[in-house]
């Protein structure tokens, strides 16, 4: 899934400022990394669009939330109540340099019910407004995520950014993200307890400056390998008062995760044997269908030389049955015999059910039909039910009565 993942900016430069962007064809790798305006980025191309908030812009704290504080929405993850936002005001007033009600809050995907929650917070206002930029050009925000998360227990790595000129220190760990200046104290402090094995990632840019403090080795991350990690987090900061921000968010959040999942390398084996499953289908109901056809061809065949061996004198069969029907009519004629259609059996089978001394004005005949006008007395539901159980149907039209031989009466 195409995905366009964008830099909010720590300070406003408004709509004709540039933001910094990746672009990625697939989801798991780097198609361009650029800056633009807001509404020259190339979301048409993209059918995602993720905010990634610098870690700069964030604070993170751990509290411990009151047994049953936690509500489950319909998707699993804690749900945005008014309550829960109140809740974390009074558990962080004390921690925070800025008033709480100034402040946007997120919890943790998959919080726990007990123990420890991470909360992040950053200011509302500074984000609603990098978040306006984008709305204003027509560019929907999918997903907010934070540039940096904590991490588990044992997954310590430190990230050197920036400039050799503003060069910085963000040790992310699972005791939360710490930012400091880089030089050799604070990175002596960052690989405190762990300096030969701890990770470290740094820029291009302060890679060898990184290398000099350490005295070993780094791992080079672009900037945009990163934030591209930060866009498969789980963690979204679309939360309470954010969660509905954008018309359509919401939809495209979900229709998002749907993608991922169906495009996920861990989910490669439930595609193959979806579409397996898919082929087996395809193949059984044109095996099924061909053997139907041959069936119902058989059967066709066998109607034909019936007809055929029947009466030789048929060459060319179009319709099987009316052919055969005629060719009977005609063998009846040339003996004699009289069939169910003919006057005299109708009539034989009319006067049967009709109470005697019964008359009609008017008789017309045409084979297979009879129309009789003023007949005295009219027959009865008895007598239509007998004709009925003898292969004819009676029925009144204005003031007559039309006696008709049914399809395949016996002769």
């Amino acid at each position: 899934m195409s995905t366009l993942i964008v830099l909010l900016p720590l300070e406003s430069t408004g709509s004709a400022g540039p933001l910094d962007y990746v672009l990625t064809p697939d989801g798991h790798s780097v198609g361009s990394h650029d800056r633009a305006p807001a509404a020259l980025l190339p979301v048409a191309t993209a059918t995602e669009l993720v905010a990634v908030v610098p870690a700069q812009a964030l604070s993170w704290h751990r509290v411990e939330l009151p047994k049953g504080s936690l509500q489950r929405s319909a998707l699993g993850r804690a749900a945005d109540t008014p309550r829960l936002r109140a809740l974390l005001e009074g558990l962080l007033e004390e921690r925070l340099l800025e008033e709480p009600a100034e402040l946007h809050f997120a919890v943790q995907p998959d919080a726990p019910s007990e123990g420890p929650v991470w909360v992040a917070a950053c200011n509302r206002a500074w984000l609603r407004s990098a978040l306006a930029v984008l709305e204003a050009s027509q560019r929907t925000v999918a997903r907010i995520v934070p540039e940096f998360t904590p991490l588990a227990e044992g997954s310590d790595r430190v990230h050197i950014l920036g400039t050799p000129e503003a060069a910085q220190i963000v040790h992310a760990g699972p005791q939360g993200i710490h930012l400091l200046p880089l030089n050799h104290a604070t990175l002596a402090m960052a690989l405190a307890g762990a300096a030969d094995t701890l990770e470290i990632i740094a820029e291009p840019a302060v890679a060898s400056m990184a290398e000099q403090l350490a005295q070993r080795p780094v791992t080079l991350q672009h900037s945009a390998e990163r934030w591209l990690a930060s866009a498969h987090g789980r963690w979204d900061l679309a939360q309470f008062d954010l969660t509905n921000s954008g018309s359509s968010r919401a939809w495209k959040n979900l229709a998002g995760h749907t993608e991922r999942m169906l495009q996920a390398p861990a989910w490669r084996p439930a595609r193959w044997g979806v579409g397996l499953l898919l082929l087996a289908q395809l193949i059984g109901l044109n095996a099924w269908a061909w053997k139907e056809s041959h069936s119902l061809e058989a059967k066709r065949k066998t109607i034909r030389d019936s007809l055929t061996q029947t009466f030789p004198q048929v060459k060319l069969v179009v319709n099987a049955p009316v052919q055969m029907a005629r060719e009977l009519d005609l063998l009846r004629q040339s003996v004699g015999a009289t069939s169910a259609r003919d006057l005299e059996p109708m009539l034989s089978a009319l006067g049967a059910v009709l109470p005697p001394q019964t008359s009609a004005s008017q008789l017309d005949f045409s084979p297979g039909e009879i129309r009789l006008k003023g007949l005295d007395p009219a027959p009865g539901p008895d007598a239509i039910t007998s004709l009925r159980s003898s292969g004819y149907s009676l029925r009144s039209e204005g003031n007559l009565l039309v006696l008709q031989a049914a399809n395949g009466a016996a002769p």
